[in-house]
């Protein structure tokens, strides 16, 4: 790997023509020799002596860190100031680290927004690590201390190959591929209205029960990181029941596009767990183009070109559940448990639509509309009308999950998708 830095004892860490050029020489090698490109942050901006040239540093520095997206893995350590023309290189790079109380970033910092706005805001408060890793979705990772932060970025560098030629990392796998996990039976409620932790699920299910979540304060309705199955490193893209039913908004179909397009890009498979109702609604969400972000999730699903498996846990609803990697997207291999129900909408709001008058010239509207909910529970609550059309490949038991899902990765190890020669798609961004 490579690795770049700013030392904030030599004029504040600020970027000059000459400190711009190292930069470039080393992207230039990580590019070239197809390896990871790291760079460290401690830096207040350009330097103000060095005028239009340490501008046109930073420019070189973008358009490299454009050129290797996606090409090669390219990592932020924010380890301390990060102001004004310092933080877009990082929002190019595929993961940011940032410290508790030592990193910060912002294009403006307090005292001009002061001059400007009026508005009075700490250092912390506009730009600090759980600022960015829970309200703006700048920040992958945050880390206690330095030492932690080090750490992590090694952890996460052991899924991720050197460049997008090579294959995701594989290990000898400890944990036993044909491992039943009787327990996840019973991590499904009877109620469909009660929620349950999503990464008890997935924590059961990969290898050594190890998840390295990224995002993991961000839209935290969708949960996204790295695991392993089989040894072999896999992306995980699954709905949270616990964070607002699990439903899907604009954050969270911003957070996993960006995600599902990271492993595409450097050959890691996919694997989705479905559990939503629906796109959360509402005029805010409307408003704010909730239409456009969500497409961003279907676009990304579907022009993922590695293998990519499903397991729809419990509801799967309407465009949610087509945009969450189902079937009619190319997604290879797709399992249901017999808790999955698979429908345009949940059973009362179909009810409410379809029987509506039916319900108003009813004796009793409210036995009768019951009646018609529990009718339609039984004909379409269930995975076997899409099972029998082919929409799901199998319907399974929970405790299987694992090895099924393991064997679909061995089946699917050699496979070879290409799209349509073009310049590049057009995504809603």
């Amino acid at each position: 790997m490579f690795v770049a830095s700013q030392d904030f004892t030599v004029f504040g860490g600020s970027l000059g023509e000459i400190h711009a050029q190292k930069i470039c020489k080393v992207q230039d090698l990580a590019m070239s020799t197809g390896a990871p490109f790291i760079q460290i942050n401690d830096s207040g901006g350009a330097r103000i002596q060095e005028g239009a040239a340490s501008l046109a540093g930073y420019g070189y520095v973008f358009e490299r860190n454009v050129r290797a997206s996606g090409v090669i893995p390219q990592i932020s350590v924010i380890m301390g100031p990060c102001a004004g023309g310092a933080v877009y290189s990082p929002a190019i790079t595929d993961f940011t680290f940032m410290v508790r109380e030592t990193s910060h970033m912002f294009i403006t910092g307090p005292d001009v927004i002061k001059a400007v706005t009026g508005e009075e805001v700490t250092f912390e408060e506009l730009g600090g690590a759980m600022t960015h890793a829970s309200r703006s979705g700048v920040a992958s990772f945050v880390s206690q201390d330095e030492e932690e932060c080090l750490a992590m970025v090694r952890h996460l560098l052991s899924y991720l190959p050197s460049n997008n030629l090579e294959d995701a990392p594989a290990f000898a796998p400890v944990d036993d591929p044909d491992r039943r996990d009787e327990g996840l039976t019973h991590v499904i409620p009877d109620s469909a209205r009660e929620p349950y932790d999503m990464h008890e699920v997935i924590r059961r299910i990969v290898d050594d029960g190890d998840f390295f979540e990224v995002f993991p304060f961000w839209a935290m309705n969708v949960v996204i990181g790295f695991a392993r199955l089989d040894g072999r490193a896999v992306g995980i893209v699954a709905n949270q029941p616990k964070v607002l039913a699990g439903t899907l908004n604009i954050d969270a179909s911003e957070k996993a596009a960006r995600f599902v397009r990271t492993c595409d890009a450097f050959n890691i498979p996919l694997v989705t767990f479905v559990d939503v109702p629906g796109f959360l609604p509402g005029t805010d969400q409307e408003y704010q183009g909730i239409i456009r972000h969500g497409a961003k999730l279907l676009y990304a699903f579907t022009e993922a070109t590695v293998p990519r498996l499903t397991v729809i846990t419990r509801k799967a609803y309407g465009g949610a559940y087509l945009v969450m990697n189902s079937k009619h997207l190319r997604a290879d291999v797709s399992f249901a448990w017999p808790t999955a129900e698979i429908a345009v909408m949940g059973p009362e709001g179909a009810v409410n639509v379809v029987f509506r008058k039916q319900i108003e010239k009813a004796e009793d509207p409210v036995a009768a509309r019951a009646e018609l909910i529990q009718q339609y529970q039984a004909k379409f609550a269930t995975p076997y009308i899409a099972a029998e059309r082919g929409f799901i490949d199998d319907v399974i038991e929970p405790a299987e999950t694992r090895p099924r899902l393991i064997k679909a990765l061995r089946m699917l190890s050699t496979k070879r998708e290409t799209i349509p020669a073009r310049k590049h798609g057009n995504i809603p961004l």
